[in-house]
């Protein structure tokens, strides 16, 4: 999705073009590899690690707030790094709204009850107004 707003925002490489027809559920390894040589060719620098999971956290937050994801995906979405480095990074330098939404988020979700100690619902509106609250607060860089 990303790639195909690129495209449409002017951004016109040949490996950008074709990574926008790449399928949702792509290896992961294999979309990083595109995504970068699509970077490179557009003469974009790779952002900085704990940046992009901020970004990514955000639009998270957004994608909850917006009705697109519900509360059990966000426990299983992968915005933070592979390296499981990405919470705890926002947990030490992130912003408020950014520390008290990644306090929310399990595992899984079905581990909310033992990993945050919150029942099913109350969780799930906890983690909307903690959504809320970060879609709500100031962008931490362009873009966000």
């Amino acid at each position: 999705m990303i790639a195909a707003e690129a495209l449409v925002a002017g951004v016109d490489t040949p490996a950008l073009c074709d990574l926008a027809g790449w399928p949702r559920g792509a290896n992961t390894r294999d979309l990083r590899e595109a995504f970068e040589r699509a970077l490179a060719e557009a003469g974009i620098d790779l952002p900085d690690p704990g940046l992009a999971r901020r970004h990514a956290l955000r639009r998270l937050a957004a994608r909850l707030v917006g009705g697109e994801v519900a509360p059990a995906d966000v426990a299983t979405d992968e915005w933070a790094a592979a390296d499981g480095r990405g919470a705890t990074d926002i947990e030490n330098a992130g912003t408020a709204e950014e520390r008290a939404f990644v306090s929310l988020i399990p595992q899984c979700a079905c581990c909310t009850g033992y990993t945050v100690g919150l029942d099913r619902r109350t969780w799930d509106a906890e983690l909307r107004l903690a959504a809320l609250a970060l879609t709500s607060s100031a962008p931490i860089g362009p873009g966000c």
